[in-house]
């Protein structure tokens, strides 16, 4: 049996955390929860994960500026955004930082189960390429 994708859900809204956490859980992925960029950023550190799903507005450290950080520990684990509210200069700013996709919530969860593994897709592409971005000989 494949080892299950594991995935980083990020946001402040604690029932959403629960309810998503449980939703991946019975799909089959291994979960994480943080409640915010500070704790994600800590969990991170000594855990790892396959792709992060991170909210766009939290307090604090808010979803850009986490990704931000996550970019400068590890430039290839996909991050996808999410957000409550259509903004795509938001979406494009996100993009830029990184993020392999930008979903409003609330996101089906059919459409997040596959945004998830085609980012996975998109990082291992990255990882065959190697760093001068072409086949690593």
């Amino acid at each position: 049996m494949a080892e299950a994708i594991r995935v980083l859900l990020v946001d402040d809204e604690p029932l959403f955390l629960e309810s998503m956490s449980k939703v991946l859980k019975v799909r089959g992925y291994a979960v994480g929860t943080a409640a915010g960029g500070v704790e994600a950023l800590e969990d991170l550190r000594f855990n790892r994960y396959d792709v992060v799903v991170l909210d766009l507005r939290m307090p604090g450290l808010d979803g850009i500026a986490t990704l931000e950080r996550i970019r400068k520990q590890d430039v290839l684990l996909p991050v996808i955004l999410l957000s409550g509210h259509a903004d795509m200069s938001k979406a494009v700013e996100a993009m830029q930082h990184g993020a392999v996709d930008y979903l409003l919530k609330p996101a089906p969860v059919d459409k997040l189960c596959e945004r998830i593994r085609s980012s996975l897709e998109h990082r291992d592409i990255l990882q065959e390429m190697g760093p001068g971005g072409g086949p690593d000989r």
